[in-house]
């Protein structure tokens, strides 16, 4: 229990200072807010006076320009206002200029809809010769994109009605969170509150009961809600396939994963081999529940504690993370451990209304920002480790370029968050092993095996469910509540096999439990392959420190000069193959065999009667 646990959750406004963010450093107070979103109609319908003036180097430089000046305060107001929204998810003020943020950003997409149309009516030998002059040397990546897209882009009038559809169409996206962390109630258990911030923790517990009665309790809020969630997740597909459709997409996947260049066999890659290997999650159970002496292993125990956990205070977290992350060099280590701390890119505190989950934001160009729940435990040490690494990756590379150049992809951004964990991990294991500690291995097993449980089970289930309902849809089929619990709960099976009993609806009830990440438009499975390139890059500082370092560094500061896979592949990943996720079970694999080892010293050391 923390701190804030024991004494009761703080409001926003007595949350201590140093324990949130710098929202300051993006706009001084909400005035300044204000008078900033206010501007802002007028900036984005002065770009309305470039159409039609496009087909010169110098027209098109000054859209290009003006564009740029727009985008960047529109994304500080919407960032600021994301970021109030999220720490105090019963402040209707707040939750009111989210709102009026996602309507600037549809009045930009509708009044800027003229110029892809415009781009790509120009000769494109011209244009193409444009982009080999000084001038266009910064708008090169962008607009060979532009360019490689061209089949989907539609004519003005389409692309403004596209564009004017945003906001409507992304209606579910916050009304499906805000019944989560507003109107849903979670009820108790051992006695104290369960919410959005502190459910991971008491399905943590050490005490079953509690375990067993946050999970309940957790999942049956979402049940109680469930045809309204399936409702709006079932609307969010349909959407998605529509605007598939209207670019003239085979596919709403496909037309997820063109624009950043991935071939769509990256994800069924992926879930073929995740398919392949789910008997060493099977395993896992198994060796699991034989720690835990429990006669079956039921969900909400793949959490508990193996030995007496730690407990782990936020500084001690940033000196196990910048220890980790040594062999990147000091200027990175002595960057991140500035915005750890001094330069407070991070919001940890625990305060009443608080959404759930972690995120980096990036938005602005002011400084990287992080929003987590700290709660003294090692798995909130792996989430800072985590999501430092998207922070590092932010300030390596868009942050040092001229806004023109495109920022890294969501593919790109797994890979540094999940190379952060396994490094950081990496660097604790060898000192727990140095010292003879076997409990504090044993811990941090747990921190990596409940990494990869999120990252590459999870992850992996929910975007064979999202693949599934968008195909649903596609072949004329509807989504209802039952269908969606009954599809992830027999995905679910898969990977649990023999090791876990299963409540059906509860356990069905997951997809409910991410109201942030099903909305993103396939995004969960670059948690998997995110966290497979990072562990096959791990793996080369162990051949070639020195090198590694460089080709690692040279990867986050290229941001999205690069697609992807291509940026991976120089690197040393390919993630057309099998073989980053095969190399990463192959380290699950390997954690699992020492936990096993380590069960069996136990046993042998026990006193006999």
């Amino acid at each position: 229990m923390t701190q804030h646990q024991a004494k009761g959750l703080p409001r926003r406004a007595d949350a201590a200072k140093d324990q949130t963010w710098d929202i300051e450093a993006i706009y001084a107070g909400t005035a300044a807010w204000e008078e900033a979103s206010q501007g802002l109609p007028g900036k984005i319908a002065g770009l309305a006076e470039h159409a039609g003036k496009l087909g010169t180097p110098e027209g098109l430089l000054a859209y290009l320009n003006a564009a740029d000046a727009v985008e960047v305060e529109l994304a500080k107001v919407m960032n600021y206002a994301s970021m109030g929204a999220s720490v105090d998810g019963k402040d209707a003020e707040a939750a009111a200029r989210r709102d009026r943020s996602v309507g600037l950003a549809s009045q930009y997409s509708s009044t800027t809809a003229f110029a892809r149309p415009e781009l790509l009516a120009l000769d494109e030998q011209k244009l193409r010769g444009w982009l080999d002059t000084p001038e266009f040397r910064d708008q090169q990546v962008r607009l060979s994109r532009i360019l490689r897209n061209k089949p989907h882009v539609r004519s003005a009038e389409v692309e403004a009605l596209l564009g004017a559809v945003q906001a409507p169409f992304a209606s579910e996206r916050g009304i499906h969170p805000a019944l989560a962390n507003m109107d849903l109630d979670f009820g108790k258990a051992g006695g104290q509150k369960v919410t959005q911030g502190n459910v991971d923790a008491l399905t943590s517990s050490e005490d079953r009961e509690v375990r067993r009665e946050a999970w309940e309790n957790y999942a049956d809020a979402h049940l109680a809600a469930k045809h309204s969630q399936a409702a709006m997740y079932a609307t969010n597909v349909r959407q998605n396939v529509f605007l598939a459709r209207a670019r003239h997409y085979p596919d709403a996947i496909s037309a997820s994963l063109a624009p950043d260049n991935i071939p769509t066999a990256v994800v069924t890659t992926l879930l073929d081999t995740y398919r392949r290997n789910t008997p060493i999650w099977h395993r896992y159970w198994n060796v699991r529940r034989a720690w835990l002496k429990l006669p079956e292993l039921r969900e909400y125990d793949v959490k508990a504690a193996l030995v007496p956990r730690r407990h782990v205070s936020y500084g001690q977290a940033v000196d196990w993370i910048a220890g980790g992350m040594a062999p990147l060099g000091q200027d990175y280590v002595n960057e991140m451990v500035k915005g750890l701390t001094t330069e407070r890119w991070v919001d940890y505190v625990e305060n009443e209304g608080k959404r759930q989950g972690a995120y980096s934001t990036s938005g602005g160009m002011v400084k990287p920002f992080i929003f987590m729940t700290w709660n003294d435990t090692m798995f909130s040490y792996s989430t800072l480790a985590h999501e430092i690494g998207h922070s590092m990756h932010s300030w390596l590379s868009s942050f040092q370029k001229p806004f023109s150049i495109p920022r890294y992809t969501l593919f790109h951004a797994e890979v540094a968050s999940n190379f952060n964990q396994a490094m950081s991990r990496k660097h604790l294991l060898r000192q727990a092993r140095e010292a003879g500690d076997t409990e504090f291995e044993v811990q941090i097993i747990e921190e990596a095996l409940s990494n990869f449980h999120r990252y590459f089970f999870i992850m992996p289930t929910l975007a064979a469910f999202e693949l599934e309902c968008y195909r649903r849809i596609e072949a004329g089929s509807s989504l209802s509540a039952p269908d969606m619990i009954n599809l992830m709960a027999d995905l679910l099976k898969e990977g649990y096999g023999d090791g876990v009993s299963m409540d059906h609806d509860r356990s069905g009830s997951l997809w409910m439990q991410f109201s942030t990440h099903l909305y993103a438009n396939f995004y969960a499975y670059q948690y998997a392959t995110g966290i497979s390139a990072a562990h096959q890059l791990l793996e080369m500082f162990d051949r070639d420190p020195q090198a590694a370092q460089e080709n690692y560094l040279r990867f986050l500061k290229s941001g999205g000069e690069l697609d992807p896979i291509e940026a991976l592949k120089e690197a040393g990943v390919d993630m057309l193959t099998p073989e980053p996720v095969e190399a990463t079970f192959r380290t699950l694999e390997g954690y699992v065999d020492r936990l096993e080892e380590l069960l069996q010293q136990r046993e042998q050391n026990q006193p006999k009667n």
